[in-house]
Parts: structure tokens; sequence; C-alpha cells
């Protein structure tokens, strides 16, 4: 079985695995205190050109999520997010369980509108019994979104405005960061990210890392005693070196971004592939997530030898399904894949 649906299906490149294996014997302070955690921690501010952003690693996309979030918002408080979004559909509840309600507004290829995020809140506070609603206090994104799409400068820049206005924590989800900045179609850049969100993360766990997100907070707030939510949330690892060697080795050279590069190459081929075949799609995505709508039996015959996402029923002879590339993915089985569709589709 050939593996497409999803992108964290292999463990670590294989410059982690030797880094990890050279270090293993070191002893260190626990709990991120060490010096490899705090190299990495140099190596993302100077990236970032943030040189007072605070750093801290934690281990998955969703203890990241949770953990901002709850040190962000008072107890009435609740966050915006796209419909689609990772904290609205799939981390099982997990800010709902922290006491904070994710406020759903319908977005468009998976992201958030400026204007829409300002006309909520607009609605909220003219509402003469605002204070009986939960309160938005912040707004939550990703780039890539779950759909696969980019936010542009304008766009953030935009966003930004709204939450400045409205006295609100802007934070962006980066688990696939870096495919979104390999993108032909992307506009960002760390410094500008780092600039304009009060707090983001650089993917790890989908981008070459055993594991592991390098969070980057902004907001002054928000520095003061995160690392007390870190631990009350269960995300302070005591062996916290092995993330901060990892990090330390995939960005001191510009791994992170020829892994990720890779990953889009592959992705935009099996895309063109697509289209010369006349398939349309659910979204068009610019990264490594590809939203194809093929006939069911196209699928059924693909599904003996390949493993992907099923996104959504189309009708009721087609289904949106999801091929996704990664850091680790190879060519020969992208070209196996094409072929295979060729045949199954002309």
């Amino acid at each position: 079985m050939i593996r497409f649906n999803s992108d964290y299906l292999e463990g670590a490149h294989p410059r982690i695995l030797e880094r990890l294996m050279e270090t293993n014997m070191a002893q260190t302070p626990g709990y991120g205190e060490d010096r490899f955690c705090e190299r990495a921690r140099d190596i993302i501010r100077a990236l970032c050109d943030a040189p007072d952003a605070d750093v801290h690693f934690l281990v998955g996309g969703t203890q990241t999520n949770a953990t901002v979030l709850s040190a962000a918002l008072l107890p009435y408080q609740g966050v915006i997010s796209a419909d689609t979004g990772h904290i609205a559909v799939h981390e099982t509840g997990a800010i709902e369980a922290s006491g904070h309600k994710v406020i759903a507004l319908p977005g468009r290829d998976g992201k958030l509108d400026a204007g829409q995020v300002s006309e909520y809140c607009r609605e909220h506070f003219a509402d003469e019994s605002h204070e009986h609603m939960v309160m938005p206090a912040a707004v939550y994104i990703s780039n890539p979104t779950e759909v696969g799409t980019l936010y542009s400068r304008d766009e953030l820049n935009a966003l930004r405005a709204v939450c400045d206005r409205w006295s609100l924590l802007l934070f962006l989800d980066g688990a696939r960061l870096g495919y979104g900045l390999a993108s032909p179609e992307n506009t960002l850049d760390l410094p500008f990210i780092a600039g304009v969100c009060d707090v983001f993360y650089i993917g790890g766990t989908k981008q070459g890392l055993l594991f592991g997100e390098a969070l980057v907070i902004q907001n002054a707030a928000l520095k003061r005693n995160f690392r007390y939510s870190i631990k009350q949330k269960g995300g302070m690892l005591a062996k916290g070196r092995l993330l901060g060697i990892q990090f330390e080795e995939i960005l001191k050279d510009g791994l992170y971004m020829e892994l990720s590069e890779h990953a889009i190459a592959l992705a935009m081929k099996l895309k063109a592939a697509l289209r010369a075949l006349n398939v349309p799609f659910l979204v068009d995505s610019p990264t490594n997530q590809q939203f194809p709508i093929l006939p069911n039996v196209v699928l059924s015959m693909l599904g003996q030898k390949y493993s992907y996402a099923t996104i959504k029923q189309v009708d009721a002879q087609r289904t949106a399904v999801r091929f996704c590339t990664s850091w680790a993915t190879r060519e020969t089985d992208v070209d196996r894949l094409i072929e295979d569709l060729k045949a199954l589709i002309q």
C-alpha cells in the first residue's frame, strides 16, 4: 500500500535521527532549558527577525493550539475560527474542553475574511445583551488552511487591522507552514508572519521531525508566565532537548525549506496530471494537499494500491478525496499513481 492520506506517515529525516544519536548520551538540564533548545531559539529568532520573541517547543499541534488559547483567553472568552479550522473540526473539542467556545464562521476556501470577523464583533458588541454571550477575544487561522489554501499579505494585514480594532489576539497555526512558504503562490515569509501575528508556530511533526512544533510569541501579555500554561497542559517535555535538537538540525542550513519544496514539487506534478485528465477539484490548492473529485468506481480501484483521505461525497457517482505529499514522498510513487490514474480515467 502506497499512502497519500497524510503528511506525517513516516518517521523523521535521517539527519534528525543521526543528530539524536550523536547527542543521545549528552547530559543536559530538562524541560527545554538546555543548550540545544537555546541554540534552536536563537536560529528561529534570527529567521523571524524577531529578537525579542519568546520561543517554546511543544510536542504536537493540538497540544500547542490548546495551550495557547487556554493561556490567552479569560473564562468568558472564545476564539473565532473558520468552520473548517482544525480547532473547530479535528481536535475532539480540545478548546471547548478547556472552557472556551470556538466561534465558527463560514470560511471561503478555508479562510477567514477580515470583513466577516469585524462584522461579527460589531454585531456582538451592538447587542444590548452581549455580556450574556461568549466574548470574541482571539482569531485562529492556519496557513496553509485545512484545504490547502494560502493567506496573502493583504489578507493578513487586513485581519491584523481588525484584530487591533476589536482587541483580538491573532494566532496562526503553522503545522504545515513550510509547505505554505514553499508554494509557488506564497507571498509570506517568517519576518512578515512574526510582525503581523501575536503568536504562531513553525510545524515540525508534518515536516520532517519525529515530533514537535516551535511556538513563537510576540504578544507581551501572552509571554508572561507562559511556561506555567505549558506545564499545566502536559506540554513541558522532561527531555525537552529532544525538541531543540530536532529544530536546530532542520533549520540550520535550509533543510526545512528543501524538504518543503520537495513536497510541493510532487504535489504540483500530481495536480498537473489530474488537470490534464480533466479531473475537477473541490478546492484549488497550491500546496501539498490536493483535493480531486473522482468517480467512485475509480476510487474503488485506486484503493487497492493507494490510501487517500475521503473528504466528501459530491454526488451519487463522485467523491472528493485528498492526496497529500510530504517531505518523504517518493517521486516514483507519484509517477505510479499518475500512470494508474491515466489508465483508469482515459
